[in-house]
Order: structure tokens, then C-alpha cells, then sequence
């Protein structure tokens, strides 16, 4: 009999500790701040206020011109919560946006106020029990694809465009990578910012020098309320895709975490 109540017991106890951890894990999705820091409050300007100037590189050098931005980006991770490799991807992304498209005007933190929305910063894989985190080389791991664009209710019907190549479904398209393009629009706007000589959407710079292309082709100057608005809708035509994006993106400007 003592032995079943100490077994009862040790299972209650065990019971417990479960429910504790799985309490711990389901905050961990949340991205709450810390309780001892008072968040500003972020403005409704259109476009954005402009986050941390990017230190200038030289963005034509060979090999991964984001590295050379980890100085810049570690400080900035440890204040707003994004991944110091996504910072450094976003950043370097606005130097060739800068280069290539000059009348642009697009800010690092516009960018991060995307990849927040789409994948918290290539965290955000959809599986509980098997979250995304970008490796060393910059990709998304495990890589970060959307459900099937199969025409079910609040979605576009996108057969498949590319084979399978990128998202691993030959029948339908599905959104990839931490800035999510669909297959279709990553061979218009993706490009190669690692030096690796691929324009690879799961990887981070690319993705956010992708994300750059596309905004910068579609919006025009992204400094006026109107090019920025248009920049974001070429993205998601979505008016609370636009808020989310807007906020985030100020957030940051204030150098802090996205709410």
C-alpha cells in the first residue's frame, strides 16, 4: 500500500512539473518584454520613423557582406529582441537597397517589421514542439514553409510554379523562409546577398535583400506616406498587415521589441 501512495505521489508530482513546462514553453511564443522595462509607446506616423543608422560597408566586397555589420547588430539584437543575424541581414539589405535603387529610401527596420510579422525573424516554423532558429550560415532551421496556397478559405489557389524546387509541394504553391515569398514572386525579386552565388529565400540575407527588391520596385520612394503604403500592399494587400508591419517597424525605431 506505502508503495502505490508514493507511486500516486510521484506521479502527481511529475503531473505538476509537466503542466509548469508546458506553461513555460506556450510564454516562450508570446514575446513578452521583461516586466521591469516600460516599453514606449509607439507612433502611428506613416511611414515609419528610421531605426539605428546602418554603419556604411562595402557591400560589393566578396563573401557575406553581413558579417561585416555584427558590431552594429549585437547590441541592437540584445534591445529589440530580433535575431542578431537578422539585424545584420536587414542592415546590409538596406545598404544594397541603397546602392541599387537610391531613390528608395527603405530603412532596415521596415524590413524587421516584416520578417516580424511573417516569421518572427525565421523563428516562427509553425511546429510547437520543433521552433525555427537561423543557423550560423544564415538559414532558417527547420526551414520555414507555409500551408498549401490551395484555394480553401482566406487563400489564394496558386498551383505549383516551381517543381517543388523550394517548397517541397509539386502540386501547390506555398510560401518559404523567413520573409515568406511564394515561388513565383521569388524569381522576380529574389536575390543573392550571402556571396554564395544563389538567391535562396530560406536563407536570411537573401530573403531580406528579396524583400528590399520587391519593396523598392513596387513602392518607389518608400520615405513618403503614399510610396511606403504602396510598398507594404505590393506586399500584402492588407490594411491590418499594414498596422502590424507600421508598428512593428516604429517599435524598433525606438529601439525596442515589437509588441
Amino acid at each position: 500500500m506505502s508503495r502505490r501512495v508514493m507511486g500516486c505521489g510521484l506521479g502527481v508530482v511529475l503531473a505538476i512539473i509537466m503542466v509548469i513546462s508546458l506553461v513555460g514553453w506556450a510564454l516562450s511564443f508570446l514575446d513578452i518584454s521583461s516586466p521591469t522595462r516600460q516599453l514606449q509607446p509607439v507612433p502611428d506616423n506613416v511611414p515609419p520613423a528610421g531605426a539605428a543608422e546602418v554603419p556604411l560597408i562595402d557591400v560589393h566586397a566578396p563573401g557575406r557582406t553581413a558579417d561585416k555589420l555584427t558590431f552594429w547588430a549585437e547590441p541592437l539584437a540584445e534591445e529589440t529582441g530580433i535575431p542578431a543575424a537578422a539585424v545584420r541581414a536587414y542592415g546590409n539589405a538596406e545598404l544594397i537597397a541603397r546602392d541599387a535603387w537610391p531613390t528608395c529610401n527603405l530603412r532596415w527596420n521596415t524590413l524587421a517589421g516584416i520578417g516580424w510579422v511573417e516569421s518572427r525573424h525565421g523563428t516562427y516554423s509553425g511546429e510547437y514542439f520543433n521552433r525555427s532558429r537561423i543557423n550560423e550560415e544564415g538559414f532558417a532551421e527547420p526551414k520555414i514553409i507555409g500551408i498549401p496556397l490551395d484555394g480553401s478559405p482566406g487563400f489564394a489557389a496558386i498551383p505549383d510554379t516551381d517543381g517543388g524546387l523550394l517548397d517541397g509541394d509539386t502540386e501547390w504553391d506555398r510560401a518559404v523562409g523567413p520573409m515568406q515569398f511564394i515561388p513565383e514572386s521569388w524569381k522576380r525579386y529574389g536575390r543573392d546577398a550571402n556571396g554564395d552565388g544563389v538567391a535562396d529565400p530560406h536563407q536570411i540575407d537573401d530573403a531580406a535583400l528579396g524583400a528590399a527588391h520587391l519593396l523598392c520596385v513596387n513602392g518607389g520612394d518608400l520615405a513618403t506616406p503614399e510610396g511606403w503604403t504602396r510598398a507594404i500592399y505590393s506586399y500584402n494587400r492588407s490594411q491590418e498587415y499594414l498596422i502590424d508591419v507600421r508598428d512593428a517597424a516604429g517599435s524598433y525605431a525606438l529601439n525596442q521589441p515589437a509588441r
